[in-house]
């Protein structure tokens, strides 16, 4: 028998649909579905504080690593869980910072912040927090606790783009997403709109490559700086035309031969392993001299216990989780209890070839929240935003226990 659909409250979804509806080019349902909820969670200006302060902790550790990992061999960039097809690549540095725009998602526990992952390549959730809480928190009477972030994420793109580009002409600017995703398109528009300067936005599917020489828009013209925000790297090297050519690896050699700049670089895939947070915890739990002590107090106060292997879990008897190296919005997830038997997954089984990382268990929070079918308990996870080397905006996404693609957005407001 089919599911009987929801039933929505009339007068909360006119307020929802005609709040959101005067902001532009904004997805505030998605498949159908709502995404943004009209209320709001109100936070202290100390708590705000303290998430940024911690997610700069965080991303210190990641940029500490880099280097590190930088001087592996190509056989520990494998057992890391990077494509064979990525590995030539993945040591090439073209800016002073790691990345442009990062995310690191956090979760607010007993003992303080601690750190779930990072996505350093392609983080979304950028429209959200660096523009549209804006327009809630002030709509519900509340100070936005990401005012000026949007300035500096402009200011970031630009710097990239500079220094990327160091000839005198300008460079050609091109923004790409898929066409037919809403949200991937509507952020790379929203980040062209930022950089302010002459460029383009292209479908993804309309860039043309030349071998050895370039890619081109559909009108001929050859892009220097390609933003490509949403679309994977791990998905980009398997990338091949209708002939079977590997475009994908044709664009990144491009990239290193530096016929073409891209955007996030590729040092920020190089951290986008969930690998390398097993990397770090077992630096911190051997006491290695790689990071001094504060950096190791920095590791102990917001990383989990992270392995590449069950075991160490299964011995002490707790929950942990199974992740994919290179999952995304809670793909291929499972919850383990402490006898080692599954308590939730994803139904989603996108990544069940990735390299498995093995966390320990944190539940996430819950909150009373008000949506469209009435009031509901949610999960909330940060999702707090490194623009180079500085934390901006952050902001709460609100859901199951597995934060996955249905869970919604939860604007964020300072009462003043």
């Amino acid at each position: 028998m089919e599911a009987l659909p929801r039933i929505r409250y009339p007068q909360h979804e006119k307020k929802r649909q005609n709040f959101y509806q005067t902001i532009p080019s904004f997805w505030h349902d998605l498949f159908g579905e709502p995404y943004a909820l009209y209320d709001i969670k109100t936070i202290g200006m100390a708590e705000a504080q303290r998430i940024r302060e911690v997610t700069e902790r965080i991303a210190a550790i990641y940029d500490k690593t880099a280097p590190l990992l930088r001087s592996l061999p190509d056989e520990s960039m494998l057992e890391l869980g990077f494509p064979e097809e990525s590995v030539p690549f993945l040591r090439l540095n073209p800016l002073q910072n790691e990345g442009v725009i990062r995310r690191v998602d956090l979760v607010q526990t007993s003992s303080g912040w601690k750190h779930f992952e990072l996505n350093a390549d392609t983080p979304t959730f950028i429209y959200e927090l660096f523009h549209v809480n804006g327009w809630a928190a002030r709509h519900f009477g509340l100070e936005d606790p990401n005012e000026g972030c949007e300035e500096a994420l402009q200011n970031a793109i630009r710097q990239a783009v500079r220094e990327l580009w160091d000839q005198e002409q300008a460079p050609k600017v091109v923004f790409t997403a898929h066409a037919d995703h809403e949200e991937d398109w509507h952020t790379a528009a929203y980040l062209g709109r930022l950089f302010g300067y002459p460029h383009e936005i292209v479908p993804i599917h309309e860039l043309q490559l030349k071998e050895g020489d370039g890619i081109y828009t559909p009108a001929g013209v050859k892009i220097d700086v390609l933003y490509r925000q949403t679309y994977p790297i791990e998905h980009l090297v398997n990338d091949r035309s209708e002939d079977g050519t590997a475009i994908g690896i044709q664009l990144l050699k491009l990239v290193k031969d530096e016929r073409l700049a891209i955007l996030n670089p590729l040092s920020s895939f190089l951290l986008q392993s969930k690998a390398v947070q097993a990397l770090i915890w077992g630096l911190h739990e051997n006491g290695h001299s790689y990071f001094s002590d504060t950096e190791h107090e920095w590791i102990g106060q917001h990383f989990l216990p992270t392995y590449l292997e069950k075991e160490p879990f299964i011995q002490k008897e707790k929950a942990f989780v199974e992740k994919p190296a290179f999952g995304r919005e809670g793909d291929t997830i499972t919850v383990f209890g402490s006898d080692g038997a599954p308590l939730a997954e994803n139904t989603l089984k996108t990544y069940s070839d990735s390299l498995k990382v093995y966390q320990e268990y944190q539940e996430l929070p819950t909150s009373a929240i008000e949506t469209p079918y009435g009031k509901d308990q949610a999960h909330l996870l940060v999702g707090s935003f490194v623009i180079g080397k500085k934390a901006e905006a952050f902001g709460i996404r609100a859901g199951s226990a597995i934060t996955g693609n249905e869970a919604y957005f939860l604007p964020a407001g300072i009462r003043t």
